[in-house]
């Protein structure tokens, strides 16, 4: 399949089971096709669990939902190695880390020994084992959730942590119509559970390497240089967006210029990812990462940088 035609197969599937939030779905194929991950922190039952499962099932991969409890150890995520007498030899069960999409349910409930297990994954797409490095499946996203409204029994991700997803998005509640929608859909079962797959793993992995094919003009890169750089002693801002950040933000925007049919990058599509890329970047509020007061200082920030023409 051509590589519009796999796009617009993936967002109508994924349309299906998470319906009236288009822009979420897009927002979330910008972060597979550039290799990231993405946190959802949103209240329960707005459909964050069906949008991971839609994608495993729309790309025909292997797809695990870890439930994050404050008992859960790094083993029971990484896997561990268990003696076999007939054999005298110790063999490694693969945990359930090896799969291509991971839903990491309320991952701010384990304690933060268990979510560093997560980091070399998520940075490197390996883990180290028993002294083993071990690579993880290509194509390798992790979907991350958490409630931000509740704080009993939670641990607060570090910065290291957050600093790895490539964006937080929020999916919000449904309008009217397409609540009623959803309620009719449901009917008869998950509608989930019916999606077939529209194009495989291989075909990600050319997606992914066609969007570090797409042209941004020198301007756009001095562009998001100039946004990472502003957000360094803005005021209200205690720590800005690392350099990490930046290239996040330049490579999520080359995916959303493939996701829209260009090979080429707009000073929209910067605009566009600046507070879902980089907001959770920052630590602002008296120390205090994440803040819930309603600002968004990206905003204020790509408000003073002028636009390139």
């Amino acid at each position: 399949m051509a590589e519009m035609d796999v796009l617009s197969a993936l967002q109508a599937n994924l349309n299906q089971a998470l319906i009236g939030k288009p822009e979420t779905v897009k927002l979330l194929l910008v972060g597979l096709l550039s290799e990231g991950h993405v946190l959802l922190e949103d209240v329960p039952g707005v459909g964050k669990t069906t949008l991971a499962k839609a994608l495993a099932r729309s790309i025909d991969g292997s797809f695990r939902r870890i439930q994050f409890t404050p008992d859960l150890l790094p083993s029971d995520i990484l896997g561990v190695s268990v003696y076999r007498p007939e054999t005298g030899a110790f063999v490694f069960n693969r945990g359930p880390l090896f799969a291509n999409v991971i839903l990491a349910d309320e991952i701010n409930r384990a304690t933060p020994r268990t979510q560093s297990a997560m980091l070399e994954a998520m940075n490197e797409s390996q883990v180290s084992v028993d002294g083993q490095t071990l690579a993880l499946p290509v194509p390798f996203m992790v979907i991350a959730t958490q409630n931000p409204y509740e704080y009993h029994g939670t641990y607060a991700l570090p910065e290291s942590q957050l600093d790895r997803f490539s964006m937080r998005l929020r999916i919000g509640y449904p309008d009217e119509p397409d609540e009623r929608q959803v309620l009719l859909t449901h009917r008869e079962g998950e509608p989930v559970d019916a999606l077939r797959p529209v194009t495989s793993a291989e075909d990600v992995r050319r997606l992914q390497a066609a969007v570090r094919r797409v042209r941004i003009d020198e301007s756009l890169v001095n562009y998001v240089l100039a946004i990472g750089r502003a957000t360094r002693g803005f005021e209200g801002i205690d720590v800005g967006v690392s350099p990490r950040g930046c290239l996040t933000l330049y490579r999520t925007a080359q995916a959303l210029a493939l996701i829209e049919g260009r090979d080429y990058c707009i000073p929209d599509d910067v605009k566009a990812l600046a507070s879902p890329v980089l907001s959770h970047r920052l630590i602002h509020h008296l120390g205090r990462p994440n803040s819930q007061d309603g600002r968004d200082p990206i905003r204020e920030v790509v408000a003073t940088i002028p636009v390139p023409t």
